[in-house]
């Protein structure tokens, strides 16, 4: 390979800046040209290329976002729009191709490698850590230490006017964030979208509390579990105790990455790069059991990760 091109897709997530930056200053020490692709997928199907230098991702590794921009592309997802995505690739003579993103970004990674038989290998990143193949995610330890510190502030609020908090974090379909803020900021319950829960069952909870003499408590809510809002309303009429929810929502996104973030990208752009040149393609670089490894992409974007059993448990025993 002479020439290999990167992108990010999908949602951003802190540290893929510093992905970026492997990627490229790598790339360069194995003697390859890159080029960067902006706007994801449909800068794909634009021909939105531009030629990266050392220089180019210079100071970048904290910064939060992607310095290649992200876009959602219905392009990409016609027979057209991919037969010009691949055949911009071929065009500007790129040999190989890196993706930085989560579950749609490497499907879309994917089809590239099964329809066009194109070189690519993918790099896991995603707040959410839903992505089958890694056991974090580049962007995951931000987002929870993001939402933790406004857990721990509004713990400060509740104490002192005795109050119910609803925190309402990201997670759609996923609870990884929540549950990890939760254990992480002591929240007295804990609502995910994988798990089945009743309010009454929740009122319970908080009910024998204050019969202990507790005077507030925290909720984490993933937002595919409970709307925060609605769930606040709820708690207070079934209970009579002042109740406030916040949605902390895409602030969670952004940021400076945290140093787990930046060495967690640093690894895998590099490791994808060096991997790419040696012949492998079609796979996902993560990181499992405290070592870099691969997953097919078939894998990756067809298998779902599941939640920790015992750190479940774990959040129920603590909360009580």
């Amino acid at each position: 390979m002479k020439r290999i091109a990167v992108l990010t897709s999908g949602g951003d997530s802190p540290g893929m800046n510093a992905a970026i930056r492997a990627v490229v200053r790598t790339g360069i020490n194995q003697g390859v040209e890159v080029i960067g692709v902006r706007q994801g997928y449909q800068g794909l199907v634009d021909g939105l290329f531009t030629f990266m230098d050392a220089g180019s991702v210079s100071g970048i590794i904290n910064r939060g976002g992607t310095i290649l921009h992200s876009a959602r592309s219905m392009d990409y997802k016609t027979p057209e729009g991919f037969q010009k995505a691949v055949d911009n690739l071929h065009a500007a003579g790129i040999d190989g191709l890196v993706v930085i993103g989560g579950n749609g970004s490497q499907r879309g990674n994917y089809e590239l490698h099964t329809k066009a038989d194109f070189p690519v290998i993918g790099v896991a990143s995603t707040i959410d850590n839903d992505l089958y193949g890694s056991d974090y995610t580049i962007g995951f330890d931000t987002a929870v230490n993001t939402a933790l510190e406004s857990v721990d502030r509004l713990r400060d609020t509740a104490t002192s006017h005795d109050r119910i908090f609803i925190i309402e974090v990201m997670g759609r379909s996923r609870g990884f964030v929540a549950l990890h803020v939760g254990i992480a900021g002591g929240a007295e319950v804990v609502l995910l979208p994988e798990m089945t829960w009743k309010l009454d069952e929740v009122v319970n909870t908080l009910e024998a509390g204050y019969k202990r003499g507790k005077k507030s408590y925290v909720i984490v809510v993933a937002e595919g579990a409970a709307h925060g809002e609605t769930l606040a309303k709820q708690v207070e009429a079934a209970t009579g105790f002042e109740t406030r929810a916040t949605v902390l929502g895409h602030v969670q996104r952004g940021g400076t990455p945290t140093a787990a973030d930046r060495v967690l990208a640093s690894q895998l752009g590099g490791f994808a790069v060096r991997h790419l040149l040696n012949g492998k393609r079609g796979v996902l670089v993560g990181e499992q059991n405290h070592a870099i490894t691969t997953t097919p992409l078939e894998e990756v974007w067809s298998k779902d990760k599941p939640l920790d059993p015992e750190q479940l448990e774990l959040v129920t025993v603590l909360g009580a």
